[in-house]
This record gives structure tokens, C-alpha cells and sequence, in this order.
């Protein structure tokens, strides 16, 4: 089974505290997302794998460590874009794909419309980001697109889960750890994370 993680540091939990606040800008909202989710992707990187190395210092060599695989980071569009800056100041060298889906409404199957990674994707560390794990459709079927790509190493991160959301993508994906700002616990009729922080999306963007 995939391991969840959540967050339990005091600058994220403050952080936390004004993502979830109604009268928080998008200005604000956008600046905190990616405070945070920089926060959490010093979590998500804790166990990437390491080989040893010879370093010249001024005064002689040093024995030192450097990560041993390539990185990329996968929005899934559009609110995972707001997650992304945030892992690049962490890990600036690493690639970045885009994956757009929409929901068919007759079938409520998400269905990919965009598509856009890496070319050595099956080489590399992949960070998958979204800032709600709510239901969990989008983030299991974007893992699913990732596979079928070639991804075989694939880490999910969300600012905010919920338990239906965690549940379906651990049942589909035993391989893929969830790394997570916070946790929630259930949703509402309409499929929203409550006590939540609204449309991530909109709030990002300014479209609420």
C-alpha cells in the first residue's frame, strides 16, 4: 500500500490556516500555494536515491552525496500550475510535462485532452501535482496516463485530501505515495473537501 504523508509542520499548518480563509486574495492565495507546496516537496524529495561523490573544496576533497535520478514535475491543469514554481525552487533542474483532463458527462470517465511530458518521462522521478484530492478520479486517472507513458516512479502532492480521494487512488495505485499539506475529513453532496478551502482553481486564478 502507498504511504500517505501529511504535514504536520507549524509553517505549514499557519499557512494552511490562510488558504483556508474566505477573505484571503488571489494574489495571497497564489503566493501561499506556492510557499507550500515548496514546504511539501522538501518532504516528497526526503527519499530520493543517492550516490556518492568526489568534490574539490578550496582546502581538498570532500566525500559528498547528489541525488541519482532525473526529476519531473506533472501539473495536472489547470490548479496543479499553481503548485509548480513552488517545486521548481526546490528542484529548478527538473522538467516539466502538463496533463489536462475534463469529465465525459455522460460517462463521468475523465478523458484526456492534453498531454505533454518529458521524453525520457520513464527515466525520471515524476511529482504529480494537484492542489485537491477530493473524489480522487482525476488524480487516479492521471497517474494512469503517466503509466501508460512510460512513468514507473510517480509521487502525487495536493495541498488538501480528503479520505474517498486517498482511498481511490491507493486502491488503483499502491505504488504512488500521497504527499499532502493537510487532511480533511469527508466531502459534501457537490464532491467539495469540507472543511476544504473552496475551488482551488478559482482562487489561484481569480475566477471564483
Amino acid at each position: 500500500m502507498s504511504k500517505l504523508f501529511v504535514s504536520e509542520h507549524p509553517m505549514i499548518q499557519s499557512k494552511m490556516a490562510m488558504l483556508r480563509d474566505k477573505d484571503t486574495g488571489a494574489k495571497e492565495f497564489r503566493e501561499i500555494i506556492h510557499e507550500v507546496a515548496m514546504l511539501l516537496s522538501y518532504e516528497a524529495t526526503r527519499e530520493l536515491p543517492l550516490t556518492d561523490v568526489k568534490v574539490e573544496t578550496p582546502i581538498t576533497t570532500a566525500d559528498c552525496k547528489v541525488i541519482d535520478t532525473k526529476l519531473a514535475i506533472v501539473p495536472i491543469l489547470r490548479a496543479g500550475i499553481g503548485m509548480t514554481d513552488g517545486l521548481l525552487n526546490l528542484m529548478p533542474t527538473a522538467k516539466i510535462g502538463h496533463i489536462g483532463l475534463y469529465r465525459d458527462p455522460e460517462t463521468l470517465n475523465p478523458v484526456e485532452y492534453y498531454c505533454k511530458l518529458p521524453s525520457d518521462i520513464e527515466e525520471r522521478t515524476v511529482f504529480l501535482t494537484d492542489p485537491m484530492l477530493a473524489t480522487g478520479g482525476t488524480a487516479e486517472a492521471a497517474i494512469g496516463f503517466l503509466k501508460e507513458k512510460g512513468a514507473t516512479k510517480i509521487i502525487f502532492l495536493c495541498i488538501l485530501a480528503a479520505p474517498d480521494g486517498v482511498k481511490k487512488v491507493q486502491d488503483a495505485h499502491p505504488d504512488v505515495d500521497i504527499y499532502a499539506a493537510a487532511y480533511d475529513p469527508q466531502l459534501n453532496d457537490h464532491g467539495y473537501i469540507v472543511p476544504g478551502l473552496g475551488d482551488a482553481g478559482d482562487r489561484i486564478f481569480g475566477t471564483k
